[in-house]
This record gives C-alpha cells, sequence and structure tokens, in this order.
C-alpha cells in the first residue's frame, strides 16, 4: 500500500555546511560481534543482586521459585499478536534456559496468569507502569481486592504457586512483546532490575527489549538442581562458582567490576529524564543531574554512558553540537563494554537523526547504515523503523526519490509493530520529515 504523506514541503538538496563535528563512522560490521561472556565472580554478583534486592531498594530474603512444571495462560483483552509472541518467549525459555514451561490446559489454573486490560484502568491504580508483575493472586480483580494487603508482598514469598502480570491491551504490539519478555522472565526468576548490568532486559534502561543470554543464564541458574525455594542470600552463594563453572565455562576467568547497586537519588533522575511527563527543559535538567551523580559515584561503566546518552538526547534540537559531543563520549564508554551494540544502535540513530536536521545527509546515511544490521539483530521493530524513515528523508534530500518512498514503504511493516496505529506511524513520520526539511534549509 501506497506509504502515508507527510504534510511537510521540502526542496532537493546537497549536504550544506555544518559547524558540528560528527563522529567517524566506522565499524560496519559491529553486529556480527559475538556475545561476550563477562567473568564468573562478577556475574555471581549480578545474580545476587537480581535475587535478593528489590527495585525499591528492600531487600528480599529469600529465593523464590516455581518447583515443578510451570503453566502459562492469557487472558482478558489478549492483543492478537500476544499468543504467537508468548510461544515464542516461552520456546526460548525451555531451549536456552532449560525450564520446564508449557502454555496451561484450558480451565486450567495456570502458574502463571497474564491478563491484558486497557492502559487506563491499569494505571489508575499504578500510574508509572507500563507493565508488572505481582505473586499470590490470578486475576486483576483479586489483586484490586488484595492491592492493599501484605498479600502481594514479594519479600514475604518463599515459594511461588501462582504469579500475575498484567499488560495493557491497547498498547503496540512491540510494547506488548517487550512486556512479555521481561514480565514473564521475572514472574519465574529474579526480580529486581539492575542499571549496572547492560546486557540484560533485566535494566530500566530499555536499550534490550527481548530476552538476552545474560538472562537465559541468570533463569538456568535460578532453576539449578542444587538451588531451591526459601534458601538466602548465603547459602546460595555458597553453591554459585560451581554452577557458573557448569553452565558458563566461558567465564572462568580473573577480572571483572563487581559494581554497586545505582542509589535512589540517581534513579529517581532516570525517570524525570525519560518519563512521560515533564517539559525538554526539565528533561536535560535531570539528565545534568545524573550526569552529576553518576560522576560523584566514581563510575566509568554504561551508567555514566546512560547519563551521557540522556544529556545528548534532551539536548538534540537546542543545542546539537554540545548534544554530538556528548552522545560521542556516551558511544566511547559503550564500546569498551562487552554486549552493547544495541547501545551503541541507539546512540547512532540520535546522531542520525541530529545530522539529517544539520543538512549532512551522506552523514545521516553512514549513521543510520551502521545501526540498521544491530537493530535488525535485536528485534526492534520501533527503533528500526525511525532509522530505515530517517534514512529515507535523506536520500531524498539527495535526490534520490525512487531509493525513499521504496525505504519508506519497507519500513511500514516494522513501524505497525513498533508504534501500533496508523496514526501513531504518520506522526512518527512527520516528525522525521519536519526534520528533513529542516536540514534543506540550512
Amino acid at each position: 500500500m501506497p506509504a502515508p504523506t507527510a504534510q511537510v514541503t521540502k526542496t532537493y538538496a546537497q549536504d550544506t555546511s555544518s559547524s558540528i563535528a560528527f563522529p567517524a563512522v566506522e565499524d560496519p560490521g559491529v553486529a556480527s560481534r559475538p556475545f561476550k561472556s563477562r567473568p564468573n565472580a562478577e556475574l555471581a554478583h549480578d545474580f545476587l543482586d537480581l535475587e535478593f534486592r528489590m527495585e525499591s531498594g528492600r531487600a528480599n530474603p529469600y529465593l523464590s521459585r516455581f518447583e515443578g512444571p510451570i503453566s502459562v495462560k492469557l487472558q482478558g483483552a489478549v492483543p492478537a499478536t500476544a499468543p504467537a509472541d508468548l510461544a515464542q518467549v516461552l520456546g526460548r525459555l525451555r531451549n536456552e534456559a532449560g525450564l520446564n514451561v508449557r502454555f496451561a490446559k484450558p480451565q486450567e489454573s495456570a502458574s502463571v496468569t497474564i491478563e491484558f486490560l486497557p492502559r487506563a484502568k491499569m494505571q489508575s491504580l499504578v500510574p508509572m507502569a507500563a507493565c508488572f508483575t505481582v505473586p499470590r493472586v490470578q486475576s486483576w480483580a483479586e489483586y484490586q481486592a488484595e492491592r492493599n494487603g501484605a498479600k502481594l508482598d514479594w519479600t514475604s514469598v518463599t515459594h511461588r504457586d501462582h504469579v500475575a502480570i498484567f499488560i495493557p491491551s491497547d498498547a503496540a504490539p512491540q510494547e506488548v512483546r517487550d512486556c512479555l519478555n521481561e514480565e514473564t522472565a521475572q514472574s519465574m526468576g529474579p526480580l529486581n532490575d539492575l542499571y549496572r548490568v547492560a546486557d540484560s532486559v533485566f535494566n530500566d534502561d530499555n536499550f534490550n527489549s527481548v530476552l538476552t543470554q545474560f538472562d537465559m543464564l541468570m533463569l538456568r541458574l535460578h532453576y539449578a538442581p542444587e538451588l531451591r525455594s526459601g534458601m538466602n542470600e548465603a547459602e546460595v552463594a555458597r553453591h554459585l562458582p560451581a554452577l557458573l563453572a557448569r553452565y558458563n565455562p566461558a567465564g572462568a576467568y580473573a577480572g571483572g567490576q563487581i559494581g554497586e547497586i545505582a542509589p535512589r537519588v540517581w534513579i529517581s533522575e532516570v525517570e524525570r529524564a525519560f518519563g512521560p511527563v515533564g517539559s525538554n527543559s526539565q528533561r536535560l535538567a535531570a539528565s545534568n543531574q545524573m550526569l552529576h551523580i553518576a560522576m560523584t559515584q566514581g563510575w566509568h561503566d554504561n551508567r555514566l554512558a546512560f547519563s551521557l546518552y540522556a544529556k545528548g538526547r534532551s539536548l538534540a534540537t537546542t543545542d546539537p553540537t554540545e548534544a554530538v559531543k556528548a552522545l560521542r563520549q556516551a558511544a566511547q564508554i559503550y564500546r569498551s563494554i562487552p554486549n552493547t551494540q544495541i547501545h551503541l544502535a541507539h546512540v547512532d540513530m540520535q546522531l542520525a537523526a541530529i545530522a539529517l536536521a544539520a543538512g549532512q545527509n551522506q552523514q545521516t546515511i553512514a549513521f543510520a547504515d551502521r545501526a540498521i544490521p544491530v537493530v535488525k539483530s535485536a528485534k526492534n521493530a520501533s527503533l528500526l523503523a525511525t532509522l530505515m524513515l530517517i534514512k529515507a528523508e535523506a536520500l531524498e534530500n539527495l535526490g534520490q526519490v525512487a531509493q525513499a518512498r521504496a525505504l519508506r514503504l519497507d519500513s511500514l511493516a516494522w513501524a505497525r509493530y513498533g508504534f501500533g496505529s496508523d496514526e501513531k506511524v504518520q506522526a512518527r513520520m512527520a516528525d522525521i520529515a519536519s526534520l528533513g526539511a529542516h536540514g534543506t534549509r540550512g
């Protein structure tokens, strides 16, 4: 079908001059870099923090898991894409993490119940949650009845019998899939999220959207036969060296970093910088605070890179020169960290958008071309569609109209999966077209 038109008029132009010093585009083979295991001592520390801490900062005294086969069912206003996406998640959990998991039979009381309901209804009780997981209930009605009591306190759970996941039924297909990946894994395994762990969906930076090899290893450890529900941290820790030697022999080398959990004050600034409300100036202020805290903490890991990324993102439209400086610094850090190809692709998307608005069309195409293979591999449809549309604008600005039109058509399937409605797809296309039009004016 024809591509939706963006009502923005522009003329064709070659690259215009710009004072922005964009970084060189190198390493087009980044997508093919193999997964690199981190040292097992570092992985053991990550596992313990994922298992025995909560996002709120509270301690979680017990390892808890399902003992025996795990069944999963969907209920409520189930989106059309959800059954197939969940089947893929469960297949990976079986094949890569060794979990005994399956779809529940009709009328069976499932171990994990995934209920879909309208976003407005869900967020009337939990305003900031995209999706979430609670213990000891099997429906939204049961959650409503128990939400002010002690029954839903994860820190009191020593054994999992029933867990419920709640996901918006009116979310874009990719958001539904991403919730199915993270929440299904957390309903069965570790409960915490750690900003310091770059190669995981158990991280609220949201760079990884589907379960990674690190996540599968954490789940395999969680269900190791040597462990059992009700164990405390010291009991679990005693088993980890032998378990990691068995499940991750590639990590049997010295080194690594034993990082601490990010303080709540930094996490609060992350939420301000990336949350659904707030002006651009407020986001910039929050990102500056993120960076200040990261430097005060002495971090040199992906949390410092994320703080720089947040600053660059906030400055993209108001001070592109400073934005590029921050993004370049973020990229330098990410390149020093294993398994951060998708993080670099996000940086490249920001750089491509800035280059497009600056009239640097060849530079725009180079950034997009470097990122696109990585994003395809990571299965991030919304980011892929955005990169394709940015590249299409640059091609059109260079007079390559047929190629631009073909690329926009190719982007549509990804865009509909990533953004949901045609209205949202057209809005994204219009936003990117306006960047291209800005670039043609120099």
